[in-house]
């Protein structure tokens, strides 16, 4: 039985970590452009998911789809796809595979949706049990959950609130293949710790043992949360990290908008951490949301003058709101952007201070900076 693992840009890391998982299993996936025989797998967001729906819907194969926006929309997505991964994919796709070439009719592996019936995850994926790449690369996954609910993010509607760490050991070990080592995590200011009270013991000593390489950390796509950012975090980076940037999400300059999207940090815990990049000659490169839903006009003008400030500094990346399936704000509405914000975020881009798009939402998934 052929097995395929359909190639989307954005999925690249995921393909690594499943062909792994699979290559564990005794499967193998071949990378294809197309639906072919005998299965087709898929990993889908929101933004390609209406490009690709036709595609699966007339696959002429078995089709299997996962990924953030099919675990969000499991039963929409069924109603297309023979099957439906939901949730982390290292040991549902495989125990799936084998029960399909079984051509078994019994209840289906947890976590595994159809148009017919769904039955549950009823686990969560130890890291340390599976390499993050073997023959497919990707960037080394260290991390994985999130303990703060975020309105907009996908992550621990995916993965879970509670952080999990692969060991120093098996990094160092998957870092031997290359000599820049980056990084998957949610905040890599986080590794070893439950993601509130840093253990920076921990990530000096995941550096210190990555001292052959030149090692890439705190930047995409293992960015930062503002207020992780610190003299002594900063020692560390500097120290064993060859990036001179540091990027880190402030999302918005208005408090009351930080507070209704539950972010745990303040505009003045931005505003500290650029100036402590700035004392250390590091760039820093933040992310902001604009046209949030409930954005008044004052919001969006407070989020302006934070990205001017900023950008004394560093860069800015701003990109558009999405509402994501699975999120405290699925199903909501962008507000209009103002004239004078859409102005001023051109003006700055112009001169190469702010990067993305707060226009087209797709921008977001392709970035590479």
């Amino acid at each position: 039985m052929k097995i395929n693992w359909r190639d989307i840009r954005w999925a690249r890391n995921s393909y690594a970590a499943l062909y792994a998982a699979c290559e564990g299993a005794g499967i193998i996936l071949e990378s294809v452009d197309r639906p072919e025989d005998d299965i087709t797998l898929y990993s889908l967001n929101s933004v390609d998911e209406p490009e690709l729906r036709d595609e699966i819907r007339d696959a002429p194969c078995i089709t299997i789809a996962g990924g953030p926006h099919a675990s969000a929309c499991y039963r929409q997505v069924a109603e297309y796809a023979d099957y439906v991964v939901v949730g982390e994919g290292e040991y549902t796709l495989p125990a799936l595979l084998s029960y399909i070439e079984a051509g078994e009719t019994g209840p289906l592996p947890p976590g595994v949706s159809t148009r017919d019936t769904y039955t549950p995850p009823d686990t969560s994926v130890w890291l340390p049990a599976y390499c993050p790449f073997t023959k497919v690369r990707g960037f080394i996954e260290i991390s994985r959950g999130c303990p703060f609910g975020c309105a907009y993010c996908q992550t621990p509607q995916l993965f879970g609130r509670q952080m999990r760490h692969r060991t120093i050991d098996q990094i160092v070990e998957s870092a031997k293949v290359f000599r820049d080592v980056r990084f998957v995590t949610p905040n890599a200011l986080a590794y070893g710790s439950d993601g509130r009270h840093l253990r920076l013991d921990r990530v000096d000593n995941l550096l210190k043992s990555l001292h052959d390489h030149r090692v890439f950390f705190g930047t995409f796509p293992s960015e930062v949360r503002p207020e992780c950012v610190s003299t002594a975090s900063l020692d560390i980076i500097t120290r064993y990290c060859a990036n001179r940037k540091l990027h880190f999400g402030a999302q918005s300059g208005s408090e009351a908008v930080l507070k209704r999207l539950h972010r745990g940090h303040t505009v003045d815990d931005v505003i500290k951490a650029v100036e402590l990049c700035h004392d250390y000659d590091v760039m820093p490169v933040v992310d902001v949301i604009v046209c949030l839903p409930f954005e008044t006009p004052e919001d969006q003008m407070q989020t302006v003058d934070l990205i001017r400030w900023v950008t004394r500094f560093g860069k800015v990346h701003a990109h558009y709101f999405t509402p994501l399936p699975g999120t405290p704000l699925s199903g909501t509405t962008p507000v209009t952007i103002l004239p004078e914000v859409q102005k001023a975020l051109g003006s700055l881009a112009l001169n190469g201070r702010v990067t993305g798009s707060w226009i087209d939402a797709r921008t977001r998934f392709f970035r590479e900076d």
